[in-house]
């Protein structure tokens, strides 16, 4: 007599909530607070009328409240942005700043990336930082290997989350750690989604870059042999040729109508939304491993982190060192 429906055991997927993986990182974070005199000063900077960057930003004050950071909110006009980051950066009360984007929605954004102070980047967009995150430079000083580049808060959210599920193959060196795997990342935005193949394809895995312009690959080549990813063009190729190849699906379109079709994930792939809407319908929990439904969280604790960082940056810039105790390398680390 064959069994019915009611003799199924448990789903096999795994939800696993950004909260708790951004309690480890807070700890780590509030265990460097200890060496600071006093709580790093985060000014944000708020231009627009978008309730997803004013959330973000109430999220970071309570975070920043709760963790021993002063958070100060500065709500100004599009005509005053500019002349409030220059003043800021010139603020030695200020440890860091964060800019809500969209602002102008062209390139006068990007142009506001850049006038802030590259000690005060807690975002990771200066071009010094981009520059770095691109060519696989993972220190400021290579040649010392002291300070570690800042990296963009959500990209790096998202190798933590991959780090927090083991994904991450730690036997292996650092900058390879990501070998064997397939990973799928539907959005190449400037702000998120290329960073984040970058950063994937740098640490050793396959990346197939989907966007509605069609889909990219970006490898280190074949056996992870060069120093830096490289980016084919996949004629042809659409979300049905990549998604079932990959034991990872990373999803972050922002718009209520976009929802992945489930059908297309391999059989306990490893499944991450970072847009504000839902991209995975409920059905993915009947294909996927790991569904980690939202990042908001561990992205706030990756700002703080960075913001720690870059105190620790200057410090490590007063002091210079007596002579360099290792030779230049840009496979270390990503993050310690």
């Amino acid at each position: 007599m064959a069994s019915s429906n009611t003799d199924a055991g448990p789903p096999s997927c795994k939800v696993v909530l950004a909260r708790n993986i951004a309690d480890g990182l807070l700890n780590e974070v509030r265990e460097g607070l200890k060496s600071l005199e006093k709580g790093p000063h985060l000014v944000g900077f708020l231009a627009n009328n978008d309730p997803a960057a004013r959330m973000y930003a109430e999220w970071t004050e309570k975070t920043c409240q709760e963790n021993g950071f002063r958070y100060t909110l500065r709500e100004v006009s599009r005509d005053e942005i500019e002349d409030a980051i220059l003043a800021a950066n010139a603020d030695d009360d200020v440890d860091g700043i964060i800019v809500y984007y969209p602002i102008f929605n062209n390139r006068q954004d990007q142009y506001l990336q850049q006038i802030v102070d590259v000690s005060k980047d807690v975002e990771g967009l200066s071009h010094r930082y981009v520059f770095n995150m691109y060519q696989n430079i993972r220190f400021l000083d290579p040649e010392t290997k002291r300070q570690k580049s800042i990296l963009p808060c959500t990209p790096l959210a998202i190798v933590k989350i991959l780090e927090y599920l083991q994904i991450y193959n730690t036997i292996l060196p650092y900058g390879n750690r990501l070998f064997g795997h397939t990973i799928c990342v539907v959005n190449r935005s400037e702000v998120v989604g290329r960073p984040l193949a970058a950063l994937l394809a740098n640490d050793g895995a396959c990346v197939y870059s989907v966007d509605v312009t069609g889909v990219q690959k970006f490898t280190r080549g074949e056996g992870i042999r060069k120093r830096r990813h490289e980016v084919e063009d996949m004629e042809g190729w659409t979300l049905k040729d990549a998604a079932p190849l990959c034991d990872v699906v990373i999803t972050g379109v922002p718009g209520e109508s976009f929802k992945f079709d489930t059908s297309l994930l391999r059989p306990g792939a490893v499944c991450i939304n970072f847009s504000s809407e839902k991209n995975f319908p409920p059905e993915v929990k009947e294909r996927a491993s790991i569904y980690v439904p939202s990042i908001g969280k561990v992205t706030i604790s990756v700002l703080l982190r960075n913001l720690l960082r870059l105190i620790q940056n200057k410090r490590l810039d007063d002091v210079k060192p007596a002579a360099a105790v290792e030779k230049p390398g840009t496979l270390e680390a990503r993050e310690a």
